[in-house]
């Protein structure tokens, strides 16, 4: 059995409210084992059989029906989950934050276009390392630089999720027990 993480897109903000004890649950009478959550943005571990794609499909329908939602979410092994936060070309630095950004297919590219057309905040800065899009962006300024603003726009918003880089380290963590 392989283990994964979903992440889901748009818990707990704007209405979206979930306890993630009752999303694990939905998630383990969807037939996947070892249920457990990191934080309470909608990060779910679990172990399954099935493919990624399989897990996406049936996983978002059960999200949508329990929650009466248009649920959306990324599915990602434990292999994926390691070597996106390995690729991470950003080092940690104080007083920024590292994001890592998951979508559909070529939204990597849209946002580095956003991204090249904002005005940045000193050092802040972004790249895609095999298909995944990571930006680093002084604390503080994340929902105030020029790009934070655009990744509230819905023309973007439905199609990618994204996560600190700190939180990919817990899951990585939580995986190894």
């Amino acid at each position: 059995m392989k283990k994964y993480c979903a992440f889901l897109r748009g818990v707990n903000v704007k209405g979206t409210n979930m306890k993630m004890a009752e999303v694990c649950k939905v998630f383990s009478d969807a037939g996947v084992q070892n249920v457990s959550s990191v934080l309470a943005s909608g990060n779910i571990l679990f172990q399954s059989d099935k493919d990624s794609v399989e897990l996406k499909k049936i996983l978002e329908k059960a999200m949508s029906d329990h929650f009466n939602y248009e649920a959306f979410l990324f599915v990602k092994n434990e292999k994926e989950i390691n070597e996106i936060l390995k690729n991470d070309p950003f080092p940690s630095i104080e007083n920024f934050h590292n994001y890592i950004f998951l979508g559909l297919e070529k939204v990597e590219e849209t946002l580095l276009e956003e991204f090249e057309k904002s005005s940045k905040a000193e050092d802040e800065k972004a790249k895609i390392v095999n298909n995944i899009f990571y930006w680093q962006v002084p604390k503080g300024q994340t929902l105030d630089s020029n790009f934070g603003k655009v990744l509230g726009k819905k023309s973007l918003k439905d199609k990618m999720t994204s996560r600190n880089a700190n939180t990919f380290e817990k899951i990585i963590n939580k995986f190894g027990k």
